[in-house]
């Protein structure tokens, strides 16, 4: 019997709800008590919709991370999660429980990687798993056995669907970002390079530890500054590339979901 695992990136699903209650009650319980109806309700929802034999929603744990040490201007600038939110994400935590979901949260590893490390034991096994969330950087992990949803746009991507948009192969993504950085994380890429001239050379080379290999050549502009940027190149590449070999400490029947606990409350 083939399982389905699904993954909830559960602050980009939270912090999405919640703007919007923010936007119309501001800072204010009424913004919180409205966030947590709303978030349980889509809960609900994508149980209804993906019908699960295992769920995990998966929290930041709002720490620093080995990308910050790595790199300390990583996400540098963004805005950082309201006061009342966070102090509620502990009550979020308890409402998902009462719906038969268990949340995960560490405090030494990012939400990306703890999901990263979830969707590729579960293509490992042979089995489904679908992440929830709006953040692209989970492309690099699609193959035939996982698949990302976006509950607001209502949307599914899969490999294809990132080939057919990008003209890459998700295993080309992390190559394509080290040249071109990302900028809501506040990573650079490789300066002079933009989103076409890093698609031409992958085109090109396939991949950039290729194009490191290729012979300086002045005439050839990009693959000069590639050259002239390989430190950045890879450290970015690194900063980029999610980690899918954290201990998590339980096994996927530990996540076993129960239908029934939906419509028996």
């Amino acid at each position: 019997m083939i399982s389905t695992l699904l993954i909830i990136d559960a602050m980009n699903l939270i912090r999405r709800i919640y703007a919007v209650q923010e936007k119309q009650s501001g800072e204010t319980e009424s913004a919180i008590l409205a966030t947590e109806n709303t978030v349980c309700n889509a809960l609900k929802k994508l149980l209804h919709i993906h019908q699960p034999t295992h769920v995990i929603c998966v929290f930041d744990s709002h720490t620093a991370s080995w990308r910050h040490r790595l790199y300390p201007n990583y996400k540098k600038g963004r805005k950082p999660v309201p006061a009342l939110l966070k102090q509620d994400l502990d009550r979020i935590q308890d409402l998902f429980f009462t719906m038969g979901v268990e949340s995960l949260v560490t405090e030494s590893d990012e939400a990306d990687d703890l999901i990263a490390t979830l969707a590729d034991k579960m293509a490992k096994q042979q089995q489904k798993c679908i992440i929830v969330s709006t953040d692209k950087g989970f492309y690099q992990l699609l193959n035939t056995q996982i698949i990302i949803y976006d509950y607001f746009q209502h949307r599914y991507t899969d490999a294809l669907a990132v080939f057919n948009k990008m003209g890459l192969s998700t295993q080309q993504l992390c190559d394509y970002w080290a040249i071109t950085g990302i900028s809501s994380s506040a990573i650079k890429g490789v300066e002079g390079i933009g989103a076409k001239g890093a698609l031409t050379l992958l085109k090109q080379f396939k991949s950039l530890d290729n194009m490191l290999l290729q012979p300086t050549d002045e005439a050839d502009k990009r693959l000069a500054k590639i050259h002239q940027c390989k430190a950045d190149a890879l450290l970015t590449k690194k900063l980029v590339t999610l980690h899918k070999s954290i201990s998590l400490g339980f096994n996927l029947k530990d996540l076993r979901y129960t239908h029934t606990a939906i419509k028996n409350q």
